[in-house]
């Protein structure tokens, strides 16, 4: 009988052979070159786990599985592959919806592997039985529940071809478990068939010459950068078009990490907390060109006032974005980096060279105003915390965040300098996702140091998988900016409901330095600059996690900030900042 061991001894990989639907997934999944998988077993996965124990496939065992959901995330945000991750039925299922959502609201390609009852109980409301398919389906770019062991390599090979194509997302399969455990002959042909799923990469050129005339006639251009940008890899080309149109680049969250953030161009994050250069100058932009952006509430503000007398040009992978929260006068519907190469191509044959402007004085200006509020700040006060410790990070060290004011402060004054190394959750703001983000991150670029901005209320939420980040030998750096409170929330409770502080006081608990070492990690309190700046060298030199814990006054607020229902131009400075 022909063994999948004895082909591969002979160096054969064989199109048919018969093995058990838990054997096919994870042959498929080598196929597709996953190194590593996030989960935890459970008993409608028991047969994918027995499987799983002759492969060599990197499995990291996780403490819960929104956590698996989230480390499977960050991996794809790291790296640019599909992020995998699994869980049994039931609550196992149910524990990965937010790891789902949070994938899908920020387009990272992630597959979900999850169990089932037998499909002879399915809707018999069986032990661990939920229709995790019906949950899924508004969080999910295609979910899948097989059917037949047969079907596997296939619906597989769909999954990683629907999450990573187009605009990535996550894409979920439902295993029964009788399906794990039948044998069939299964067929690892590569060709796949998605009836109805054609993907538009190459801009029109008609829509290409009519932005190519917008542009060449602009006297202020300005572009934001979105996640788009970083999923297709379009940095060069992006930063290549700006230098061209002399136009600044202001960054989503999303699209942080696409322009150097210490380029002449680039004005760093636009909207709700963006700085006072992407704040003022969009407005005032008569050409805007947006690349890989959604348009999303907390980037426009109020959307009447975003751009009042812009020409909008919209290039996005995704043609249901184009028009949905901004109208644009030129849509492209296309991959951002043929887009971005397109117009760079038929630009350079009309632009020689442009003169600096009195438009790029003004962009001067105004970085040069954000920087001097961070250099206002002093001590262990974030803005000049986190400006202090980019010096000691390397440029493609990895940054994660939580939620909350620790996000901002990190999206603000911490730079990023290439792609792929800011990773935060935007459209969903997960508070918990960036300690296992940070070990997925880990887990996909091991040489590099992978540091996790959290605020203690984000922390408390995932902080059980240090023990996943040290018994899996995966040495993270996490900064908690302990305010004892849930940060953001008191904020707005102190700036919008008169100092109202209902139900955000989280009185200095845990000891984080004790619970870390309580897991075996290494904790650090700090009370000064020179303190945390020691603590954080001998965290990348640590060979387990380390826990550092930056006490920070309740009081502290993050600015600039645009009200809520504001126009992103209503710009709060601040105490002492008009």
């Amino acid at each position: 009988m022909r063994t999948l061991q004895g082909l591969r001894e002979r160096g054969e990989e064989i199109r048919m052979v018969r093995m058990t639907g838990a054997r096919a997934l994870l042959e498929t999944l080598r196929r597709q070159r996953v190194d590593a998988i996030f989960g935890i077993p459970g008993g409608a996965m028991i047969p994918v786990y027995d499987a799983l124990y002759d492969m060599e496939i990197r499995h990291v065992l996780m403490r819960h599985e929104q956590c698996a959901a989230h480390a499977a995330d960050g991996y794809a945000r790291a790296s640019g592959r599909v992020g995998v991750c699994m869980a049994t039925s039931g609550p196992g299922a149910t524990n990965l919806v937010t790891g789902i959502a949070n994938a899908y609201m920020d387009s990272s390609p992630v597959v979900a592997f999850t169990g089932q009852v037998p499909k002879a109980y399915i809707g018999k409301d069986s032990f661990q039985e939920t229709d995790i398919i019906g949950i899924t389906t508004p969080i999910t770019k295609c979910n899948f529940q097989v059917r037949s062991a047969s079907e596997i390599p296939q619906t597989v090979k769909k999954a990683f071809y629907i999450a990573s194509s187009g605009r990535p997302g996550p894409v979920l399969i439902d295993l029964p478990k009788d399906t794990q455990i039948e044998s069939a002959e299964m067929d690892f042909d590569d060709d796949i068939e998605l009836r109805g799923y054609r993907l538009n990469y190459e801009p029109h050129s008609l829509q290409v010459e009519r932005a190519v005339g917008l542009l060449t006639q602009a006297e202020r251009p300005v572009i934001v950068a979105g996640g788009g940008v970083i999923a297709s890899n379009a940095s060069s080309e992006l930063v290549a078009l700006a230098e061209l149109l002399l136009a600044p680049v202001a960054t989503t969250l999303m699209g942080k990490g696409c322009i150097p953030e210490n380029h002449p161009l680039s004005l760093g994050l636009l909207g709700m907390h963006g700085t006072i250069a992407s704040n003022t100058l969009v407005p005032e932009a008569d050409v805007l060109l947006a690349v890989g952006v959604r348009f999303s509430d907390r980037t426009t503000g109020d959307v009447e006032g975003f751009c009042p007398e812009a020409q909008i040009i919209h290039i996005d992978i995704d043609p249901s974005e184009i028009g949905k929260n901004v109208k644009p006068h030129v849509p492209i519907v296309a991959d951002a980096k043929r887009a971005l190469r397109a117009l760079y191509e038929r630009l350079n044959q009309r632009l020689r060279s442009r003169e600096r402007s009195l438009w790029l004085s003004r962009v001067q200006e105004l970085k040069r105003e954000h920087e001097e509020m961070m250099r206002s700040e002093g001590g262990l006060k974030p803005p000049s915390l986190l400006a202090e410790l980019r010096k000691l990070l390397p440029e493609d060290a990895i940054v994660t965040t939580e939620v909350g004011q620790n996000q901002m402060w990190a999206a603000l004054y911490l730079k990023a300098y290439k792609p792929r190394t800011f990773i935060s959750s935007g459209g969903l703001g997960t508070m918990g996702f960036g300690f296992p983000a940070a070990i997925g991150a880990k887990v996909a670029c091991p040489d590099v140091p992978v540091v996790d901005i959290a605020g203690d209320g984000s922390f408390l939420m995932t902080e059980q998988d240090l023990a996943s980040s040290v018994t899996g030998g995966i040495p993270v750096i996490v900064v908690v900016l302990n305010n004892s409170m849930l940060g953001m929330v008191a904020q707005w409770q102190r700036l919008f409901y008169n100092r109202r502080y209902s139900q955000v006081d989280l009185r200095r608990t845990p000891d984080f330095v004790k619970l870390a070492e309580a897991f075996g990690a290494q904790g650090f309190r700090v009370g000064s600059l020179e303190e945390f700046l020691r603590a954080v060298k001998e965290a990348m030199k640590s060979e387990v996690t380390t826990v550092i814990d930056v006490p920070i006054s309740p009081e502290e607020d993050v600015f600039p900030m645009v009200p809520p229902g504001g126009k992103i131009r209503d710009i709060i400075r601040g105490e002492g900042r008009g």
